[in-house]
Formats: C-alpha cells, structure tokens, sequence
C-alpha cells in the first residue's frame, strides 16, 4: 500500500499546473477520503510556494477552505492554481482539481512563513473541557495506555478504506458525550505526520452518527462539502508519530451534519482547527455509476 508520501506525490506540469494519482487504499468506497485530498491539495500548494513562489518565502499553509463539486475517484488528477493575492506577510491561491475533464474540487489556501511570524502572543487559557482522560505514549503503541486502548477496526472498515492507514486510541471508559469523541492517531505504517497530513488527520476520526443510528443497518456515506483548516503550528520536517483529536458535532439534522476539530501533538499544543460541513446519505450514493449530466454531490 502506498504511503502518505507515495499517496500525495505531486508532479510539476508548469508553472501553474499540477498532477497527482489518487490512490484506492486512501477511500471511502469508491470515493477518496476528503481529508486525503485535502492533503494532496497541501501538496500541490507547497510545490508551487517552493517553485513558482519561492520569492515570497512563504511554505506554511496556514488556512485554507475546500469544497467538493462532485464525487472524487481514483486515479489521475490535475491540478491548476491561480495566484490570488501575493503580499509581504501573506499570500493567497486559488486551487481547482479535475479528473476526467470534471472540476470537482475548489480551494482558496493562505500560506505564510511561521517561522518569521511576528506579532503579539498572549495565552488564552485554552484547554478541551471537559479533558480527555491522561495518556502514556510509552505505552500507548503497546496497547498497555491504562486509559486508551486499540480500536482494531473502524465499523464498516472493508467500505471505509482509508481508516486502515491510520491505527486508532480510543477511551477504555468510552466517550465523555455521544456527540464527542477523542482519539490518539499514528500511521500504521509506521510513518509519521507532516505538515500535509494534517488535513487527513482532521478528517479520521469515530463517526459521530454511529452513535445514534440503527447498528442493523448497512452502511452510511459521510460526504465532506466543505472543510475548513486553521493551523496554528508547523510539525518538525521529520514530522511527528502521534497526533490527538477531539471532534463534536452541535447538530444533525435533514442528512446534514456539522464537525469541530480540535488536532493537538503529543505535548498538548493546538496544532490545528478544522471545521466540516458535511452530508449523511447512503452508501448507494458512493458508488453508484456517474450520471451523464455529472450531477454534483
């Protein structure tokens, strides 16, 4: 299986265009994982910083908005980017991904550099309240954590793909509220988090509808319509092992659903804040043959 770094390998076309394979292993049926793309998307975003930008010195994506037109697949994407708005402290981008001739995903991505950043700091005092329960990292790759153990699958894992590529730490007492969950996250390939991989972590978590629904049921297809990423660190360029993860949604209703993210590292810093505005539709409606029209999601 191809790792985080083989998955959202980007090629130069030119100065503006990109091109990436998007690989089976990192789907949801026959749909790549939206946080996968977004990932991706990071990817393409840091080539052309590092090539047609360099002259800003600006790497660090720190936000970014994505919405999904249509359906994903597999396999070849383009990438063209149209730059925005290039400034001294930050610089903006416009990225559209096609396949097929379809545009199917849209992002307006801010970078900066944050190891320049200047500017006032205070401490807010934030904390996820309640907390979630004490972890010991030692341990915790041993599934010897007192207080977090191993999810060996994800329900519905065979469908859901992409929950393989990560090994999931969830709560031995379970979690503090049927819309909360909280987790620890390391590839399971042994590899670690980078800077792109944190729109991938912000979207692999415990689904929050499966706590409410019929259990008897077959399974359901969560489509991301938008996501939203702030990032408040950079990760070390060797990247890091272990990420945690809380996620809340304030509201499900019609088939629609709202997700809070909360990233931190091993050391409890907010590396990231993610927002998702997403569906909750059938699993049908992941792969069932494209209409000629090409409807969007």
């Amino acid at each position: 299986m191809p790792s985080w770094k083989e998955a959202t390998a980007v090629r130069k076309l030119s100065a503006s265009a990109y091109e990436c394979t998007l690989q089976d292993d990192w789907c949801i049926g026959s749909v790549p994982n939206g946080g996968y793309v977004t990932g991706c998307v990071l990817e393409v975003v840091s080539a052309h910083f590092a090539t047609a930008l360099s002259k800003q010195n600006q790497p660090h994506t720190i936000a970014l908005h994505i919405e999904f037109l249509r359906r994903t697949q597999a396999g070849p994407a383009t990438f063209k980017v149209e730059d925005v708005k290039l400034g001294r402290q930050t610089s903006i981008v416009h990225v559209r991904m096609f396949q097929e001739g379809r545009e199917e995903v849209i992002a307006y991505v801010t970078n900066s550099n944050m190891d320049t950043e200047e500017g006032v700091s205070f401490d807010t005092q934030y904390k996820l309240r309640p907390p979630p329960p004490p972890v010991d990292l030692s341990k915790l790759g041993a599934n010897k954590d007192t207080n977090w153990y191993r999810q060996e699958k994800m329900p519905w894992a065979e469908f859901r793909k992409a929950t393989s590529r990560v090994n999931f730490y969830l709560p031995r007492n379970g979690q503090i509220r049927s819309n909360t969950a909280d987790e620890w996250l390391c590839f399971s390939d042994g590899t670690r988090f980078t800077n792109s991989s944190i729109g991938f972590v912000a979207d692999m978590f415990p689904l929050v509808v499966e706590e409410f629904r019929d259990k008897s049921q077959g399974p359901f297809w969560y489509p991301t319509l938008l996501l939203n990423l702030d990032v408040k660190k950079t990760l070390p360029p060797e990247g890091v092992e272990w990420l945690a993860v809380r996620v809340e949604s304030k509201k499900i209703k019609n088939g629609r659903i709202d997700l809070d993210v909360h990233v931190h590292d091993d050391t409890g810093d907010l590396v990231a804040l993610s927002h998702h505005v997403g569906l909750v539709v059938d699993a049908s409606r992941n792969t069932a043959a494209r209409r000629k029209t090409d409807s969007k999601i």
